[in-house]
C-alpha cells in the first residue's frame, strides 16, 4: 500500500528558498493554508521541490477531476500545442470550440437546445450570465445566497458572500444584490428543521424579500450554487433546488446554477443540480472542465443567449488547447470517472458517518460523490465552530503528507482526484483521522 513520503522537515530546504522569493514578488492577497511547493503531480499524488511525496485530496480546489497529468489529457494538448495554440475566438472560428460547445449543449440537464459562451475561469462564467440576464430582462437586481461564492471580480464578487474579507475594502460592489439564507439545515438561519420547515428559506424570498426589499418584476436572476463550497461544502435537502425553480417560474426570474465546484463528474453526476430533479435556465462552468488547463463557459436555453455581436467576448476564452483538454475531460468522465465518484464516494461517506458517531466534536459529515465536507465543532449540542481547530487538521494532515483545504468558517473539504481508487482513499481517511485524534488530542 503506497503511502506519502516526508523525508524532510516542512517546509524543506529548497521549498524554503521558494517561500522567501514568493513573499518578496508574488501578491500576498493569495490564501496558501501551508507551504506546500509543488513541482509534479501523477494521478492523486504530488511531489513538492524537496522531494517530499503527498497524497492530494484537494484537486487544485477541484480543478483535477482527472487527476494531475492524466497521460490521455497530456497527449491532446502536446498534439494540440503543435497545431495551433491561439487565434481568438472571438474574431475566428475554431472546431474544437464548436465540438465542445455542442458537447456541453448535449450534457447540461434541459435539453440540447442551448448556446455556449466561452471564457477563462468561474467568475467570468458569472459575469457573462449576470450581462445575459441583465440585457434579457431588462430588470436591474440580482439574489444570491449567504454563504455564497462565486467569483472575485467585481460583479461575482457582490454576489460573494461567503467571507467578509473577501470584501472588506472593496465597496460600493453592485448596488442591486439582496442576499437570503441558504438552505443550511444543520445551522438553519429560521432555527427550524427539513422538512416541518416548509422550505422556510424559499418563502422568505416570495414573502419577506419580494414584498419589502426586492420586487420581484425588477429582479433578472437568482444565482445559486446547487452544493456550496466555499461556504462549507453544504448540502440542501431535496426540495430546495426544485423550489427555487418554481419561484422563478412564478415571477419569470432566471435561475443559475453556480456548477463551477460542483459540476463535471465531481457529486457522482455531470452536474450537481441533477440530483435534485430539476434544471436552470443557466450554467457557470470552470475548474473541472479541462483538467487544469483554464476555461469557464456560460450555458444557456438558446432563447436567452441571444444577443448581438460584440455585447460580450473574450480574447482568450475557448482557447483551443483547452477546448480539446475539455472534450477529452469529458469523454473520461462519461467513460468511468463519474462512476467511481459515485461509488467512491459512498465509501468514504459511510466511514464518515462512523467518525460522527464516533467524535463529539465532529458535528456534521455531508456531501455528495467525492465532495465531502466535515465540520467541526466544540461539541454536538452547542455546535459552537472551532476554527482553529479546524486549521490545525489541515496542517497536520500536510504533515502528514496529505493536502485537503478548509472550506467555511470551520469546516474541511475532501475533494479528490476523480481517478482515485479505493485503496488511495482509505489510505487518504485513514490519515486523516490520525490528523484529527492528534489535533483533538483523543
Amino acid at each position: 500500500m503506497k503511502r506519502p513520503r516526508i523525508i524532510t522537515d516542512l517546509p524543506g530546504p529548497k521549498a524554503k528558498e521558494f517561500l522567501r522569493r514568493d513573499s518578496k514578488y508574488i501578491s500576498p492577497s493569495y490564501t496558501r493554508a501551508y507551504p506546500a511547493v509543488i513541482e509534479k503531480g501523477s494521478g492523486v499524488w504530488v511531489t513538492d521541490v524537496d522531494g517530499n511525496e503527498f497524497l492530494d485530496f484537494s484537486s487544485g480546489i477541484a480543478v483535477l477531476a482527472t487527476g494531475h497529468c492524466h497521460p490521455e489529457i497530456v497527449k491532446v494538448i502536446k498534439e494540440q500545442a503543435e497545431k495551433l495554440l491561439h487565434m481568438s475566438g472571438t474574431d475566428f472560428y475554431y472546431p474544437y470550440q464548436i465540438d465542445l460547445a455542442e458537447k456541453l449543449a448535449e450534457i447540461a440537464p434541459g435539453g440540447k437546445n442551448k448556446r455556449v459562451f466561452f471564457g477563462n475561469s468561474g467568475a467570468e462564467a458569472i459575469e457573462c450570465a449576470m450581462k445575459l440576464a441583465r440585457y434579457q430582462t431588462r430588470r436591474p437586481r440580482y439574489i444570491a445566497f449567504t454563504g455564497a461564492f462565486h467569483g472575485r471580480t467585481f460583479g461575482a464578487l457582490s454576489l460573494t458572500s461567503s467571507k467578509a474579507g473577501q470584501r472588506r475594502f472593496f465597496g460600493p460592489l453592485l448596488p442591486d444584490v439582496t442576499h437570503v439564507p441558504y438552505a443550511y439545515c444543520y445551522r438553519c438561519p429560521f432555527n427550524l428543521s427539513y422538512p416541518s420547515c416548509n422550505l422556510e428559506c424559499v418563502k422568505y424570498i416570495e414573502e419577506v424579500v419580494f414584498k419589502k426589499v426586492a420586487p420581484p418584476e425588477e429582479v433578472s436572476a437568482i444565482f445559486v450554487e446547487p452544493i456550496q463550497g466555499e461556504g462549507g461544502y453544504v448540502v440542501p435537502p431535496d426540495g430546495f433546488l426544485p423550489a427555487l425553480r418554481k419561484l422563478c417560474n412564478d415571477y419569470d426570474i432566471i435561475l443559475v446554477d453556480d456548477e463551477v465546484q460542483t459540476g463535471m463528474g465531481r457529486t457522482g453526476k455531470m452536474f450537481a443540480i441533477e440530483h435534485f430533479n430539476t434544471k436552470a435556465d443557466m450554467y457557470c462552468i470552470a475548474k473541472g472542465i479541462a483538467s487544469g488547463l483554464p476555461l469557464g463557459v456560460c450555458v444557456a436555453n438558446s432563447s436567452l443567449m441571444d444577443w448581438p455581436p460584440g455585447a460580450h467576448a473574450s480574447t482568450f476564452g475557448g482557447n483551443p488547447v483547452s477546448c480539446v483538454s475539455a472534450l477529452k475531460t469529458i469523454e473520461l468522465l462519461e467513460n468511468g470517472l463519474i462512476d467511481n465518484a459515485a461509488r467512491l464516494g459512498e465509501i468514504a461517506l459511510k466511514r464518515l458517518n462512523e467518525w460522527k458517531e464516533r467524535y463529539d466534536f465532529i458535528g456534521d459529515v455531508r456531501g455528495k460523490g467525492l465532495m465531502l465536507g466535515i465540520e467541526f465543532v466544540s461539541d454536538k449540542k452547542t455546535k459552537t465552530p472551532v476554527k482553529d481547530k479546524r486549521d490545525g487538521v489541515v496542517y497536520e494532515a500536510f504533515k502528514q503528507g496529505l493536502l485537503i483545504l478548509g472550506a467555511g468558517e470551520t469546516a474541511i473539504r475532501l475533494i479528490p482526484p476523480l481517478v482515485i481508487n479505493e485503496e488511495e482513499l482509505q489510505t487518504g481517511l485513514d490519515i486523516l483521522e490520525e490528523a484529527v485524534k492528534k489535533v483533538f488530542r483523543v
